[in-house]
């Protein structure tokens, strides 16, 4: 960087751990998902990077929440923690003069993805807002007058999301590709069926999707049906992975969804004896209705039973109403985050309390904002989990010491304080929803956030790292050698 804290390059050489053998997608780990993240939020000219994937008697890796992604955050944000603090500046100031310009989206990264859009900015600045950053660094300079070791933690995330096109695929070496087929059947009675490839193992599918081909027709959410992943209805399916459900699973469905409505449009027209050029289709009623005359309309019921009576259809026409899509995006999503942590570290035990954590992500449009702070919160749990508790330890004969829940420890609630969450919304314009990404975002961005903020509270010490996870016991001998009082 510059001695005014531009950064102008970035060079990264990684050992990544595959484990005894390989799985499927250990390999893309390391390099695909991982390399092609390392800009991060910002705008580095170069950057240079390489992964060594090495074989070891541990146990082997796969893809699980983020998948590269928490690890390219982490190498990034822990940089701009130690770059911010060797200039003796703000952390959020010295990422401020680095971030990506809104203007400049959307903006190709040196390492081979394009972001489709952002406002780094902005992000920034809710996340100050709401967890009132200046006031938290008061208190913890207060704290500190009082020899307590306080920190305040933050750091920002990328993800790709919705892994696209196929040709991406392919060009990786997969023998599959990165489609999602949706398929809309209007019965005669009006109710819908939805078929989805997408599968749902607790996102809250049933809900979103509900509610997405509800506002296409304006129609009940409780008028449809989902059925995901059931290989005897469902033609085909790429699953659920890479936070890809709603930006590519639901945007197959809208195109869906719009066939149908165009199919309904037609047989409209046919059954006012108007021209097809004419009808409009009022999202507020449901009708499809002559332009200027919303009396002479047909609605989604009426024209799903004539579709099915086919007493009465335009030459060519086919009766029933089901249309499917299979849908191939453009390119990934980029949902970004920016979330802010204060800490206290207990100098006699190592002992860790999270006192604050605030979370702000721009994920796009917006669905259902309840399941989206769900996801989020989840995320954040699992992140924490991995920077403070959770490791596999082997000993020299690699054999697993912490193979039980008594040695592992996983998080709980009694960890956490109340998750304060925000939003801000730019929308990706790669689908028809303007949606990206957002079950992997929690656990993308608060590894590096309660690790900067531990730091940051035993920099006074002179510490400036400690691999994780960050134990109490692994903290409290770092405190003592810092003390002169261990090895």
């Amino acid at each position: 960087m510059t001695a005014e804290g531009t950064v102008t390059g970035l060079n990264v050489e990684t050992w990544a751990d595959n484990g005894a053998y390989l799985s499927i997608v250990a390999p893309l780990i390391p390099t695909a998902f991982y390399l092609t993240l390392l800009s991060g939020l910002y705008k580095i000219p170069g950057i240079y990077a390489k992964s060594w994937g090495t074989l070891s008697n541990t146990v082997w890796v796969d893809a699980y929440r983020g998948a590269g992604r928490p690890e390219a955050s982490y190498v990034v944000e822990r940089l701009m923690d130690l770059a911010a603090q060797k200039l003796g500046e703000d952390p959020i100031e010295f990422r401020k003069k680095n971030l990506i310009p809104a203007e400049d989206f959307p903006y190709q990264t040196p390492v081979a993805l394009m972001y489709d859009s952002g406002n780094y900015q902005g992000l920034f600045a809710e996340a100050e807002r709401l967890s009132n950053y200046a006031q938290l660094r008061e208190e913890q300079t207060a704290a500190r007058a009082g020899g307590r070791l306080v920190g305040v933690g933050v750091a920002g995330c990328i993800e790709a999301s919705g892994p696209a096109p196929s040709a991406v695929a392919g060009a990786l070496g997969g023998v599959t590709g990165f489609w999602e087929s949706g398929a809309i059947r209007v019965h005669p009675t009006g109710k819908v069926t939805v078929l989805t490839g997408a599968h749902s193992h607790g996102q809250g599918h049933d809900t979103t999707f509900r509610q997405i081909v509800a506002d296409q027709f304006n129609i009940s959410p409780d008028d449809i049906d989902i059925s995901h992943g059931d290989t005897a209805v469902v033609t085909n399916g790429m699953g659920t992975y890479g936070s890809r459900s709603t930006s590519v699973g639901a945007s197959a469905l809208v195109r869906s969804a719009e066939k149908i409505r165009d199919k309904m449009k037609k047989l409209a027209a046919h059954l006012l004896e108007a021209d097809e050029a004419d009808m409009v289709f009022d999202k507020a009623t449901g009708n499809f209705h002559v332009t200027g005359s919303p009396d002479k309309a047909k609605g989604f019921g009426e024209l799903a039973f004539a579709a099915y009576t086919g007493h009465s259809l335009p030459a060519g026409m086919e009766p029933g109403m089901e249309e499917d899509t299979y849908y191939d995006p453009a390119n990934f999503t980029y949902p970004n985050s920016a979330h802010i942590a204060q800490v206290e570290v207990d100098p006699q035990t190592g002992t860790i309390t999270i006192q604050k954590y605030f979370a702000v992500d721009d994920v796009g449009k917006v669905i259902n904002p309840m399941i989206v702070r769900g996801q989020v919160i989840g995320g954040i749990a699992q992140g924490v989990g991995q920077a403070l508790w959770e490791g596999a330890q082997y000993d020299e004969q690699g054999q697993l010491v912490t193979g039980s829940l008594l040695d592992y420890a996983m998080p709980r609630a009694d960890g956490f304080p109340m998750i304060e969450t925000s939003r801000t919304e730019t929308p990706s314009p790669h689908n028809p929803l303007g949606v990206k990404g957002v079950g992997e975002m929690g656990t993308i961005a608060s590894t590096p956030t309660i690790v900067n903020a531990v730091m940051d509270a035993l920099a006074p010490l002179g510490i400036t790292h400690i691999d994780m996870p960050l134990t109490a016991a692994k903290v409290y001998a770092a405190i003592q050698q810092a003390q002169g009082g261990g090895d």
